[in-house]
């Protein structure tokens, strides 16, 4: 009579199966953990995407309401009320911001795109105007977020250094 042992045939079978799990996970586990740290980074550029436009909003209320004109702000106040209403994301705002305030003849006037050039940001057509009572103004802000997963770089960026550029803009006539 046939008896099983520990060394049959059943358990070189059981043996040879007991590292599969290890080997399928690390298959898996390197695409997935990438995707999650995607997902967090997008996340974090829709959010940030929101409190720019929510400090846009704030702060060039005060170029439409003429507070900003009575108190002859600079374009670096403008910059540092604006840094100022990020709440978490204004630890390096100075450095990443980009703003542009200008006074325009009509809603439908052209404005420069200082990413044109597709390589880098052109800081030099951009000018603080807010602007008197009754003037049509454009506000446009530009935020950099470097990103950490480069497969999102190369989709979101239009400039080749691998870092996103958020833009809020709004127009309005001041008020008188």
């Amino acid at each position: 009579m046939w008896r099983r042992h520990r060394y049959g045939p059943d358990a070189v079978r059981r043996r040879k199966r007991e590292g599969a799990t290890a080997v399928e996970f690390a298959i898996v586990a390197l695409p997935f953990f990438f995707m999650m740290f995607a997902l967090m980074e997008l996340g974090l550029i829709f959010v940030l995407d929101s409190v720019l436009s929510n400090a846009l909003m704030g702060s060039s209320r005060l170029i439409r309401t003429g507070q900003a004109q009575a108190a002859t702000m600079t374009a670096e106040e403008f910059r540092d009320d604006v840094c100022g209403r990020m709440s978490v994301f204004a630890t390096q705002c100075d450095e990443r911001i980009s703003i542009d305030v200008r006074v325009i003849p009509a809603f439908d006037t052209p404005l420069p795109d200082p990413m044109a050039d597709g390589t880098t940001f052109n800081n030099s057509q951009l000018t603080f105007q807010p602007g008197t009572v009754n003037s049509l103004v454009v506000v446009r802000i530009w935020y950099e977020q470097p990103l950490a997963t480069t497969f999102l770089g190369q989709a979101l960026s239009r400039l080749g250094d691998g870092s996103v550029r958020l833009m809020a803009t709004t127009a309005f006539r001041n008020e008188p």
